[in-house]
């Protein structure tokens, strides 16, 4: 299928929110076209040394012969712990030491070990590591190394704090009007049957929406708007929201060994308010002025609000008021 090329530059459709459609391999294509050879090059950097040693001297403002001598004098192999020569460990500063910038950091690491028993700062220490061990990693194998003019996708997945054990292999992707379903495995089964079922018994409005098998597409086949909300769903009811974030070609900064994708760089903090009578599942429901709760509002999930407000027929009990509720925890 040819697609226009002006279809495939991400636009902003709601500002600052989300995109048009785009064609994701076309707009990788697009950026390719646009640049040469060296900016697509996954190589290492290689300096010469000549040219390293007159940049340092000039940084210096000296001579190259000083330079040179000084990277001589100040290199790792003349550097010495002590004057023993005994073997020291790195990470263990003495007490008796005289140099300050040394002073500096014992209390500098003395104080993080004390801030990381608040819970905020470890987990500001925990983000930062996930986001650089990846950073400049190449593989061992140079077979496992990723291609140049690769695109790198940024995912916001939602986890839902109900955590499910992974019991069933059966999951689906959806995006712009089409479910993509795992049909690796003989166990799998069309989790999305239920719902295109159900829009097609009677003309619910929603069109008909497309099946296929997920194992048989990439991203690059998909036509998505960056920071739109779509949906995964495993484990029959476990849903996660998936939102791309960023799209951009990778670069020799960036994670290289593709064994490691996808890479998690972030985990988010999540502040979800639960079910106020079971208190274990995420809010569903708001009520106002309900004589069977104890606070106004009330929270409940769609268990709890169906079985405390209706019969077994579906008819009303008490007076209240209720709302849809959206968790802020969505958003994170």
């Amino acid at each position: 299928m040819e697609v226009e090329q002006e279809e495939n530059v991400p636009v902003y459709e709601v500002t600052h929110v989300t995109t048009r459609i785009i064609h994701i391999g076309a707009f990788g294509q697009l950026w390719r076209d646009k640049l040469c050879e060296a900016d697509l090059s996954l190589a290492e950097e290689e300096t010469p040394h000549d040219v390293a040693d007159a940049e340092f001297a000039a940084e210096l403002r000296c001579s190259e012969e000083t330079a040179a001598e000084l990277s001589l004098l100040c290199s790792i192999d003349e550097l010495k712990s002590n004057e023993d020569g005994e073997e020291m460990d790195p990470e263990k500063i003495p007490d008796d030491t005289s140099l300050v910038t040394l002073g500096v950091r014992k209390k500098a690491v003395e104080r993080r070990k004390e801030l990381l028993i608040d819970r905020a700062c470890r987990l500001e220490t925990f983000t930062y590591e996930m986001e650089s061990r990846g950073i400049r990693t190449r593989p061992e194998d140079p077979s496992d190394m990723v291609e140049e003019g690769e695109l790198l996708l940024t995912l916001n997945v939602v986890y839902p704090i109900i955590l499910h054990r992974d019991l069933f292999k059966s999951a689906f992707f959806f995006f712009e009007g089409a479910f993509y379903n795992d049909m690796r495995y003989p166990e799998c089964r069309d989790l999305s049957r239920t719902i295109t079922e159900w829009a097609e018994s009677r003309d619910r409005g929603y069109g008909k929406f497309q099946v296929a098998k997920m194992e048989d597409y990439t991203f690059n086949d998909l036509h998505i708007k960056i920071g739109y909300p779509y949906l995964y769903c495993h484990q029959g009811d476990c849903e996660h929201i998936v939102t791309i974030t960023d799209i951009r070609l990778i670069h020799h900064d960036d994670c290289l060994d593709r064994n490691l994708y996808p890479l998690h760089v972030r985990k988010h903090w999540f502040y979800s308010r639960k079910c106020h009578v079971c208190k274990l599942y995420i809010a569903k429901w708001v009520t106002n002025n309900d004589s069977f709760a104890p606070d106004d509002p009330c929270f409940f999930c769609d268990v709890c609000f169906k079985m405390l407000h209706y019969d077994n027929e579906g008819n009303k009990l008490g007076d209240f008021l209720a709302y849809a509720y959206v968790d802020p925890g969505t958003f994170n």
